[in-house]
C-alpha cells in the first residue's frame, strides 16, 4: 500500500506548538526531542531516517522565533561542546514576562484573560494539546495556565494575513490568482495575475512566491501588501513544482545575507535591544550595528518607528527612505496654521 501522506500543519500552529514546548521546559529540549514530539514536526519525522529538510525547517523556525523578539536560549551539554545534536533549547524563565512597571486594572486583566482564552481555544488544535502533554511527560512540569504556560503566550502570536487562506486554497487547487498589490513608493495598487508557487514565512512575515504572467518571471509578494479580494481562475492548470517552497526560502536567505545596513543606535535604547536580537546582527568596535534585511522598505518603516534612537549610516538609499518617512510623519502632525519641522536625519528593492 502507498505510504500515507502526513497531514499538513499550518506554519503558525507549528510555531505555536514549538513555543509552548520551549516555555514548558526547565532543562531544555534537544532538536531530536522537538522533531519527534512537537506538532508540525513529528508528522514528518522519521526515526533513524533522513530528516535533513525537517532540520532545516527547524532552523528557519528558530530564526522566526527570534525575529518576534522572543529570547531563545541554547544550552550545551557538558562534555559535548560544539555538538549541535546535543544542544538543548528553551525560553528562560522570567525573560518572557511583562516589564515590572506594566500593571493592569482588574477590568483590563479580565478582558485580557477572556481574549487569551478565546484565542487559545480557537488556535490550538487537539493534536497540539496532545503533543504538548507528550513533551511535558518527558520532564516539564509547569502549569499551562501559569506565567510560562499556554495562557501567557496565547495573545502574542500574530494572525495570518487576509490573503493567506484564498492563496493556500489556490495552491491546493493548482489555480492561478488575481489580486491588487501596492508596490512600495506607489499610492495606487496594480492588479497582478500570477500562478502561486509557495507560501513561505521569512523573518516573521508571510510571502507568496509566484510566477507572474505579464513578465514571465518569479517574484515574491508580501501578503500584507495585497489589498482587496484574491480571485482564483483556471483551477487545475497551474500545479506548483515540488520543492518550490524550499527554493523560495533559499532565494530569500541569499538576498538577506547580501543586503546589510550600518546603523548607529542610542546605547541602552529599545532600538539597540531589538535590533541586536535580530538574526545575524553584528556589532563593530564602535557599537554600530550591521543589520541584515530582505526588503529595504520594510526595514525603513521599522527604523523610522524608533525615531531619534537610530541613525542610518549606510546605505544612503535606506537613510533617505527613513528620512522621508519621518518628514511625512511631521507633516501629518502639523496643523494648517503651523509649519512642518525638519526631521532628524536618522534615518532596496521591491520584492513584488
Amino acid at each position: 500500500m502507498p505510504a500515507t501522506r502526513a497531514p499538513r500543519v499550518p506554519a503558525e500552529e507549528r510555531l505555536f506548538s514549538l513555543l509552548l514546548a520551549l516555555l514548558s521546559t526547565e532543562s531544555g529540549l534537544t532538536k531530536a526531542e522537538i522533531l519527534a514530539n512537537v506538532q508540525g514536526y513529528r508528522q514528518r519525522f522519521t526515526p533513524g531516517g533522513d530528516n535533513a529538510s525537517l532540520e532545516r525547517q527547524f532552523e528557519r523556525d528558530k530564526d522566526d522565533v527570534r525575529e518576534l523578539g522572543i529570547p531563545l536560549e541554547t544550552i550545551e551539554t557538558p562534555g559535548a561542546a560544539g555538538n549541535n545534536q546535543t544542544l538543548r533549547y528553551r525560553i528562560p524563565k522570567g525573560e518572557y514576562d511583562l516589564p515590572l512597571d506594566v500593571r493592569f486594572t482588574p477590568d483590563e486583566s479580565a478582558l485580557l484573560s477572556l481574549a487569551a482564552m478565546a484565542w487559545r481555544e480557537g488556535a490550538l488544535s487537539a493534536d497540539s494539546r496532545r503533543a504538548l502533554l507528550k513533551v511535558r511527560s518527558a520532564g516539564a512540569d509547569e502549569d499551562p495556565a501559569g506565567p510560562l504556560g499556554t495562557a501567557a503566550y496565547a495573545p502574542r502570536l500574530r494572525t495570518r494575513d487576509t490573503a493567506f487562506e484564498p492563496l493556500r486554497s489556490a495552491l491546493d487547487r493548482a489555480a492561478a490568482v488575481r489580486f491588487d498589490y501596492i508596490t512600495p513608493g506607489e499610492h495606487e495598487p496594480r492588479q497582478r495575475d500570477v500562478a502561486p508557487l509557495a507560501l513561505v514565512q521569512h523573518g516573521g512575515r508571510w510571502m507568496l512566491a509566484a510566477h507572474e504572467f505579464a513578465t514571465d518571471s518569479v517574484k515574491n509578494y508580501l501578503l500584507s501588501r495585497i489589498v482587496g479580494p484574491v480571485t482564483a481562475h483556471h483551477a487545475g492548470q497551474h500545479p506548483a513544482p515540488a520543492g518550490a517552497g524550499e527554493r523560495a526560502l533559499a532565494e530569500l536567505d541569499r538576498i538577506w545575507s547580501e543586503r546589510t545596513a550600518r546603523i548607529a543606535v542610542a546605547p541602552g535604547s529599545d532600538a539597540e535591544r531589538r535590533l541586536r536580537r535580530r538574526r545575524g546582527t553584528e556589532v563593530d568596535g564602535e557599537g554600530v550595528l550591521l543589520v541584515h534585511h530582505v526588503d529595504p522598505h520594510i526595514l525603513a518603516e521599522e527604523l523610522a518607528a524608533f525615531g531619534p534612537e537610530v541613525r542610518v549610516l549606510e546605505p544612503a538609499a535606506l537613510r533617505e527612505r527613513v528620512v522621508a518617512r519621518l518628514r511625512a510623519l511631521v507633516a501629518d502632525h502639523t496643523d494648517a496654521a503651523g509649519t512642518a519641522g525638519t526631521a532628524d536625519t536618522t534615518g532596496g528593492d521591491d520584492r513584488g
